[in-house]
């Protein structure tokens, strides 16, 4: 399965064809060089490695230098492939293997929020503000029972870290294409922040 690395530029809108306004991420995709094809024989697998933004070589390390054997990237990533005949040929990926209508996953990691508490992690509605409620307006309320079974179960919804995980979007329609730029306009939106590293995959 096929992809392209990608840096989400942000969001934006755009008019179809019967002048209805269309939310857009706008995302520079590629264009991705293949630093590495890994075959059944040696690998394991069949697969290439792409890399993505290019970087000055001093601000790598001397054995991703040698890998890259040229120009190096700050972000490497893998797509595996059926089988070793479908890399053949294949250099570089660009926006030219999407199409206008065509169906994407894109993974990305979402803002994180930092400590956070229950009403703003879990979207507890929380406790009056009156009538004896002191100073406990957004806690979370009673946890678990008293001397039986004297603990916090697992899994409890509590105050913790919230955001900055892996998430998937599925099924996102590709509405515009910019080839001179290497931008892909998807409709909706995607998790994670400006200038954030995103992955698309192709669902054919």
């Amino acid at each position: 399965m096929l992809g392209i690395v990608g840096k989400k530029i942000g969001m934006s809108q755009i008019f179809d064809a019967n002048a209805r306004v269309v939310p857009v991420t706008v995302i520079q995709a590629g264009p991705c060089k293949v630093i590495q094809k890994k075959t059944e024989a040696v690998d394991g697998y069949a697969a290439v490695q792409v890399g993505f933004d290019p970087r000055s070589p001093k601000n790598v390390s001397k054995a991703l230098q040698g890998h890259c054997k040229g120009t190096c990237y700050k972000v490497l990533r893998e797509f595996r492939l059926e089988s070793e005949e479908d890399m053949e040929g294949l250099e570089e990926l660009s926006v030219d293997m999407f199409q206008v209508s065509e169906i994407v996953d894109v993974v990305g990691t979402s803002k994180g929020r930092g400590f956070t508490g229950v009403m703003k992690r879990h979207n507890f509605s929380g406790m009056k503000a009156s009538h004896g409620v002191h100073e406990n307006y957004r806690g979370p309320g009673s946890i678990g029972q008293c001397a039986t079974p004297s603990r916090v179960f697992k899994g409890k919804k509590l105050p913790g870290h919230y955001g900055n995980q892996k998430r998937t979007v599925k099924n996102l329609e590709i509405v515009k294409i910019d080839k001179e730029k290497n931008l892909l306009f998807l409709k909706g939106a995607i998790p994670g922040h400006r200038n954030s590293t995103v992955l698309l995959k192709k669902l054919g």
